[in-house]
């Protein structure tokens, strides 16, 4: 279910752009958001950051703590500038980046069962360990059910049987937009 327009998606995919050029370029974050009032709900989000198709950075809040338009500058400096995964993104780099934001649906629990494979995004608690994998990941990778929800445990750096010995699981759901589907390409 879309709940963004082109246009929205476009100003949001902007924002995103125009923070990591300021955060990278400046070390300051100037960016004016969208107006919309859309914008000012709060809502989970994810940036992914990509590079020649590959992972370059991908950081952002599971729930809803922050007004959207707040959430993805916050999580498009993070995923430019401290995915503990990557160096920092550098000017030279700009360019060559492609976004991707991910809206995320509220987190339900949920059971294995219920799980499906390119509509689910997961998170998995156990302790204090907690991992979340997009509902895109296990397309990318052409995951099963079975493998999904162990690659969720590895995120978290659980067991990668957790899921069967007493981890909770949580579900959601994602609206997933790129700069190239934006431009006419298929989304990733």
């Amino acid at each position: 279910m879309t709940i963004f327009t082109q246009n929205q998606q476009h100003a949001l995919l902007a924002l995103a752009r125009q923070v990591i050029h300021e955060a990278v370029l400046h070390r300051r974050i100037t960016a004016t958001p969208p107006d919309d009032d859309v914008f000012t709900q709060p809502m989970g989000v994810f940036v992914t950051l990509k590079q020649l198709g590959q992972l370059r950075g991908c950081i952002g809040f599971p729930e809803a703590h922050f007004p959207l338009h707040e959430a993805i500058s916050k999580a498009a400096v993070s995923a430019a500038l401290h995915d503990p995964r990557f160096p920092p993104v550098e000017a030279h780099e700009l360019d060559s980046l492609r976004l991707e934001i991910s809206v995320l649906s509220p987190l339900v629990a949920t059971t294995p069962e219920e799980v499906v494979v390119g509509t689910h995004g997961l998170v998995i608690e156990q302790g204090h360990a907690r991992g979340l994998l997009l509902p895109q990941v296990p397309v990318e990778w052409g995951w099963d059910r079975e493998a999904f929800l162990s690659h969720t445990c590895r995120k978290a750096g659980l067991p990668l049987d957790a899921w069967q010995r007493g981890a909770r699981l949580f579900a959601f759901t994602a609206e997933v937009f790129s700069e190239e589907e934006r431009q006419g390409s298929a989304a990733e």
